[in-house]
């Protein structure tokens, strides 16, 4: 942009300011080619589309347009207004980059699965006192519910959450997880 832009585009915005249409039209137009060229420049990744950024900087000056003081060069004040819809749409956008899965679905590992073995469980209940080990091994190995359980084996439903939480809080500490 020359002087000479930079006096026309204030004249135009003086025009808009005072009413004139034509010239806020004029104006917006050029503004709008100078600030997607500023944002095609600044987004090197990706992820912010320029247009939107474009229109919002728009917008701002629209709604901002009485602030610019009329003695101050325009395109200081429009850039800066592109500047900070720019970050904002960088912060919305947030540090993420966005893949397609089919593009790196064969680097990703098969899931390993575990099994564990009757051995394994019997171990983990064989320090626990009778009444938590029917418990634990009811609600937890056998699926059943906390009623079911309760039903099973005639004691409260409260019974059945405090024995089961103790269990496997006895497990936890046996094994180093707690």
């Amino acid at each position: 942009m020359t002087g000479k832009d930079e006096a026309e585009l204030a004249r135009l915005l003086r025009a808009a300011i005072g009413g004139d249409e034509k010239a806020y039209a004029d104006f917006l137009h050029r503004t709008a080619a100078l600030v997607r060229g500023f944002v095609r420049r600044k987004i090197v990744q990706g992820g912010v589309d320029p247009e939107d950024v474009v229109q919002e900087t728009l917008l701002a000056i629209h709604v901002k347009r009485h602030t610019w003081r009329q003695d101050a060069p325009v395109l200081p004040w429009v850039y800066a207004i592109a500047r900070f819809k720019l970050i904002d749409a960088f912060r919305r956008r947030g540090r993420r980059i966005e893949i397609e899965i089919d593009e790196i679905a064969e680097s990703f590992a098969e899931p390993e699965t575990e099994t564990v073995s009757e051995r394994d469980i019997n171990r983990a209940l064989d320090g626990l006192p009778p009444a938590q080990r029917s418990v634990v091994s009811s609600v937890s190995v056998e699926g059943r519910s906390i009623g079911e359980t309760a039903a099973k084996f005639g004691i409260s439903e409260t019974a059945v959450r405090v024995s089961l939480h103790r269990g496997l809080a006895a497990i936890a500490k046996r094994f180093g997880r707690e």
